[in-house]
C-alpha cells in the first residue's frame, strides 16, 4: 500500500528555508535620543537579530520608529512593498499606556490574524512572569504574504517569542502565499 505524505510535510517541503526579516523598534525615548544625536542601546532588537541569524535566517532591515501611529503605518507600508522581506517584527509599543499604539497602527493591515499567537505568547509568558502576562497585547497577522508580528519591548519577551514561534513561520508564510 502506498503511503501518502501528510499536508504538513508537503507544505514544509515547499516552505522557504531562509526567511528575510525587518526588525522595527517602536520607542519614543530611543527615537528622541537618535534624533538628538545621543547614544542609545537597543538590547531587544540586538537580541532578535542575533537569534534570527543564529537560526539561519537573515535580518535585512533594522529600523527605529517613534510611538506615533502615522509613522508606524508609513514604515509598515514601505516594508510590505518590499519583495525581499518575509516577516516584519515590531518590538515595543504593545502595552496599555497612551503612547502604546503599535497594535492600533498595525492591525488594519492584517488580512488574516493569527489569533493563536497572542494566546500562546501570553500563556508562555504567564508561566514565566505570572499574571502580569495579561499586560501584553502581542499579536501576529498576515499582510501581503508577510508575517507581521508585534512583540513587547523587553528582551525576555523577544527571546520567548523567537525561541517558541520562529520555527512555525516558514510554514505560515508558505500557506499565506498559496
Amino acid at each position: 500500500m502506498r503511503r501518502l505524505s501528510s499536508p504538513k510535510h508537503v507544505h514544509e517541503k515547499h516552505a522557504p528555508k531562509t526567511l528575510r526579516f525587518a526588525l522595527v523598534t517602536v520607542s519614543s525615548s530611543r527615537y528622541a535620543a537618535r534624533r538628538e544625536g545621543r547614544p542609545y542601546t537597543d538590547e531587544s532588537q540586538d537580541l532578535a537579530a542575533a537569534m534570527i541569524n543564529e537560526r539561519g535566517h537573515v535580518v535585512e532591515v533594522r529600523e527605529l520608529v517613534d510611538d506615533d501611529m502615522g509613522a508606524i503605518r508609513a514604515l509598515l507600508e514601505k516594508l510590505l512593498e518590499r519583495e525581499d522581506l518575509d516577516a516584519v517584527i515590531f518590538i515595543g509599543g504593545t502595552g496599555f499606556s497612551r503612547r502604546d499604539v503599535t497594535i492600533e497602527a498595525v492591525k488594519p493591515f492584517f488580512e488574516k490574524e493569527v489569533d493563536g499567537f497572542g494566546e500562546l505568547f501570553r500563556w508562555l509568558s504567564f508561566r514565566e512572569i505570572g499574571v502580569a502576562a495579561i499586560m501584553s497585547r502581542a499579536t501576529m497577522g498576515v499582510a501581503r504574504g508577510k508575517a507581521v508580528i508585534c512583540l513587547p519591548g523587553s528582551p525576555n519577551a523577544v527571546k520567548l517569542a523567537i525561541e517558541n514561534f520562529l520555527q512555525a513561520l516558514p510554514h505560515l508564510i508558505y500557506i499565506a502565499r498559496s
